[in-house]
C-alpha cells in the first residue's frame, strides 16, 4: 500500500499545488492570470476554441484548451480504462451482486445533489440563471476521496472497496452526464463516426486480426510482433483522430479518448483501483496507464493552474448551491439509497460495514474537487456564475474536515490492512 499512498499523495499535492498558485495569482492580479489562461498559441489550426471575428470563424488553440481539452483527455481516459476493466473483467469490481449497493448508492449520490443544488438554485432566486449548473455537484473525486476515507477508516476497512466502487460509477456517470448534456458546440454527431471507425479499425487490425492468425501457433508470433514493432503508435493515432472526431461532433473532445480505451489489449482480470498488483502487468492497458501516470499527474497541476484562478469576491449563490449539493446531497442521497439497497432490497453491506460507515462514507465521496472544477467550467459560460461555480468546487475540499469529524463522531474503528474490492 505505500507505492499506491504515494501516488496519490503526489497526485493531490501537485493538484492542490496548482490550484493554490492559481488562486493567490488570481486574487493578487487578476486580469494579468486571465490573460496567461487565455494566451493563444495558434490561430487559425484544426482545433482550438471557436472564435468569430468580422462575421469570420475560426479556431484559436489558447492554454486553457490545450490542457482542459486535450491534455486533460489523458485523465479521463485513464478513469475510463478503470471503468472498463471494473465491467467487463470475469474478476471485475463492478460486476455481479457485489457490486448492486454501492451502485444504487452512487445513483442516490447522483440524484441528491442534483435535487439540492436546484433547491438552493430557486429559493436564492437564480433558479433560472444556474440551474444548467446542475451537475457541478454530482462529482466525486477517486483520489482525494480515497486518501480521506483512509484516514477515516484505515486502509483495511471493507468501507474503502464500497467508497472506490462507489466512485469509479460516480465518474462513469459524470462522463455520460459531460458527453449528453453538455456538448462544446453545434452538435454534428455524423463526425462520431470518425472517433468509433478508428476505434473499431485499430481493434480489427492490432487486435483481434493479429489474434485470428495467432490460431494454433506456438508464441503467437502476430500478436508479439505487433506488440513489440507497433506498440502503443497505432492506438495514439486512433486516438488523434477519436479527439478530432469528438471536437468536430461538438461534444467535449477531453473525452475523445473514451472510445479507443476499449479497443486496447487488456488483462483477464482486475486488480482494483490504483492496485500495486497493475503494475506487473504485461497487457498494453495496463502498460499505457503506468506510462501516463507521471504525465497526467503534472497535466492534473496545470488543471488546477488554469481553473483554480477564481477571486474570493465571486462567492455566491451557485458557489452555496454547489456546496450544498456536495455537502448535504451527496451524504443524504447515497445513505437513503444505499439503506434501501441494503436493508430494503435486502442487498446487503460487505462483512464489516455498517449504516453508520455508509453515512461516513457518504460524507467522503462529498469531496467534489477535480471534476466538479471541470464541469464547472463546462456547464457555465465565463463569468461570475462559472467562478462562482468553481469556488463551490474547491471548497468542497472542507467536506473531507466534516467527513473526518462525522467518523470520530460516529465512532468509525480503523481497520488495517490491504484493502479488497470485493
Amino acid at each position: 500500500m505505500y507505492r499506491v499512498w504515494t501516488v496519490i499523495s503526489t497526485y493531490s499535492l501537485l493538484l492542490i499545488s496548482g490550484a493554490l498558485a492559481a488562486l493567490v495569482w488570481a486574487n493578487l492580479s487578476p486580469e494579468s492570470y486571465h490573460h496567461f489562461v487565455e494566451t493563444p498559441l495558434w490561430t487559425g489550426g484544426p482545433f482550438g476554441v471557436l472564435e468569430t471575428h468580422d462575421g469570420v470563424t475560426t479556431r484559436v488553440l489558447t492554454l486553457h484548451f490545450l490542457v482542459n481539452d486535450m491534455l486533460m483527455a489523458l485523465f479521463f481516459a485513464i478513469a475510463a480504462k478503470e471503468v472498463w476493466e471494473a465491467v467487463i473483467l470475469r474478476e471485475g469490481s463492478l460486476r455481479g451482486k457485489k457490486a448492486l449497493t454501492p451502485l444504487i448508492a452512487t445513483a442516490g449520490g447522483m440524484v441528491g445533489p442534483v435535487l439540492v443544488y436546484l433547491l438552493i438554485a430557486a429559493v436564492s432566486g437564480v433558479f433560472n440563471d444556474i440551474s444548467h449548473g446542475w451537475a457541478v455537484p454530482t462529482a466525486t473525486d477517486i483520489a482525494f476521496s480515497y486518501l480521506v476515507g483512509r484516514i477515516v477508516f484505515g486502509p483495511g476497512h471493507p468501507a474503502i472497496g464500497f467508497l472506490l466502487l462507489l466512485a469509479i460509477a460516480d465518474d462513469a456517470g459524470g462522463l455520460i452526464i459531460l458527453a449528453t448534456f453538455y456538448p462544446s458546440a453545434p452538435l454534428a454527431p455524423g463526425w462520431l463516426a470518425l472517433s468509433f471507425g478508428a476505434a473499431v479499425a485499430v481493434w480489427l487490425l492490432c487486435n483481434w486480426l493479429p489474434l485470428r492468425l495467432d490460431r494454433n501457433r506456438p508464441g503467437r508470433p502476430c500478436s508479439s510482433w505487433v506488440r513489440r514493432v507497433l506498440g502503443a503508435w497505432p492506438y495514439a493515432l486512433a486516438g488523434a483522430l477519436s479527439w478530432y472526431g469528438f471536437q468536430q461532433a461538438g461534444i467535449h473532445p477531453a473525452l475523445g479518448l473514451l472510445p479507443i480505451v476499449p479497443a486496447i489489449p487488456h488483462a483477464d482480470r482486475d486488480f482494483g483501483v490504483f492496485a500495486e498488483g497493475e503494475r506487473y502487468q504485461t497487457d498494453l492497458l495496463n502498460a499505457m496507464e503506468h506510462a501516463l501516470k507521471l504525465p497526467v499527474e503534472w497535466v492534473l497541476l496545470l488543471f488546477g493552474l488554469m481553473n483554480a484562478g477564481v477571486e474570493f469576491s465571486a462567492i455566491s449563490a451557485p458557489t452555496f448551491a454547489v456546496l450544498g449539493g456536495l455537502l448535504i446531497g451527496k451524504p443524504l442521497g447515497i445513505f437513503a439509497l444505499g439503506w434501501l439497497a441494503a436493508v430494503g432490497l435486502r442487498l446487503g453491506l460487505p462483512r464489516g460495514m455498517g449504516l453508520r460507515d455508509l453515512f461516513v462514507v457518504g460524507c467522503v465521496a462529498a469531496i467534489g474537487f477535480t471534476v466538479a472544477l471541470f464541469v464547472a467550467a463546462v456547464a457555465f459560460e465565463p463569468g461570475p456564475h462559472q467562478d462562482a461555480a468553481k469556488m463551490g468546487a474547491l471548497l468542497s475540499l472542507a467536506c473531507s474536515v466534516v467527513a473526518i469529524a462525522t467518523g470520530r463522531i460516529l465512532g468509525i474503528q480503523k481497520h488495517d490492512g490491504t484493502i479488497k474490492l470485493s
